[in-house]
Order: structure tokens, then C-alpha cells, then sequence
């Protein structure tokens, strides 16, 4: 008989100065306001910025939002899937460390985000256009 084993990273709750992904320095760390402005005017960005999160997926917790005084906030996606932040992270202030840069985000991505944030059929469906945004793949989280 041949036993099948599966494992999932389940992320531990956001209490303060847990820490999720890789180390970072965060003395250089720059406020969502700065980010945005740096990141406007370069091709790309890598540091660490400081804010709060706006939401998170409550699927697996593979990506959150920065409150950026926007609607919608910048996304923020654990690269390559190799960690997970809490679902319970909504709210926290947190510095993240990665590379982000703008791009464009499909319907069917913006449609997918939607539905992991929990989103309501009719909210999902009023997607109808592809959006430039801000994006980070994220390397590391720390709650504040």
C-alpha cells in the first residue's frame, strides 16, 4: 500500500513581531507614500516599505494590499508562493521587503483577486478591464 502525503504551510497568526519569508533590514525602510513615488519613476524597486495592510487573500494568505489611500490599494504578492501570511493580517502594519514594479493586471487575474478576497458575485462581475498597477513580489513580511 502506498501512502500519499500532503503538506500545507499554514501561517501563524499576526502577532507582532512575527516574521514570515526571509530576514530583512529594516532601517531603510520608506513609507507607502515614498514607495509609490519611487516607484513611478523607476523601471523597477527593491527595498523595504512600511504600511498597513488593506486586505489579504483568504484563500491561503498568498497575497495582500498596502493601504495606499486608493480603492484598491498596492498588491503585494509572496514570491513564488515560497510563504504565506496570516489571513488574519487585515489591518496590521507590516514591512515588506521585495522588488516591485507597474504592470498590468488581466481581468481574469483582477477577477481571481476578487474572488480570493471574498468578493461578491456581482463585485466580480463588474471587473471588466484591465488595470496598471503597482505590484511587489514580496520576499519577506514582518508584523509590526
Amino acid at each position: 500500500m502506498i501512502m500519499v502525503l500532503l503538506a500545507t504551510v499554514v501561517a501563524a497568526d499576526a502577532k507582532k513581531g512575527k516574521r514570515f519569508g526571509e530576514k530583512m533590514n529594516t532601517k531603510q525602510a520608506v513609507g507607502v507614500t515614498d514607495f509609490k513615488m519611487q516607484v513611478e519613476t523607476a523601471e523597477s524597486w527593491t527595498g523595504v516599505v512600511k504600511g498597513e495592510v488593506k486586505q489579504v487573500c483568504k484563500s491561503e494568505g498568498c497575497w495582500l494590499r498596502l493601504d495606499d489611500g486608493s480603492k484598491d490599494g498596492i498588491m503585494v504578492k509572496m514570491k513564488d508562493h515560497k510563504f504565506f501570511v496570516p489571513k488574519d493580517i487585515d489591518g496590521k502594519t507590516v514591512y515588506v521587503s521585495g522588488v516591485a514594479k507597474k504592470s498590468v493586471t488581466s481581468v481574469e487575474m483582477l477577477r481571481h483577486y476578487a474572488e480570493d478576497a471574498g468578493k461578491t458575485k456581482a463585485e466580480i462581475d463588474a471587473i471588466v478591464a484591465p488595470k496598471v498597477e503597482i505590484k511587489m513580489d514580496a520576499v519577506g513580511v514582518v508584523v509590526l
